[in-house]
């Protein structure tokens, strides 16, 4: 049980880690076109895709480009 309980908070931190790298360069190669459509990086972004993956960045950014609507 302890090993289960490890390993799903490594993977946890392993997708938060890659979903704020995704983040952070999603957000300069929107900035380096003229976009303004930037995700903040910070706990709950970290939140959202460590639980949620790759979904959960696409999610940030729908929500993100709905309210710039």
């Amino acid at each position: 049980m302890r090993e289960q309980r490890s390993a799903i908070v490594v993977n946890f931190l392993v997708r938060g880690i890659l979903g704020i790298a995704l983040i952070f360069f999603i957000n300069e190669f929107l900035a380096s076109r003229d976009i303004d459509l930037n995700v903040g990086l910070n706990p709950i972004t970290f939140v959202a895709s460590g639980t949620l993956g790759t979904p959960g960045v696409a999610l940030l950014y729908g929500i993100t480009f709905y309210q710039g609507m």
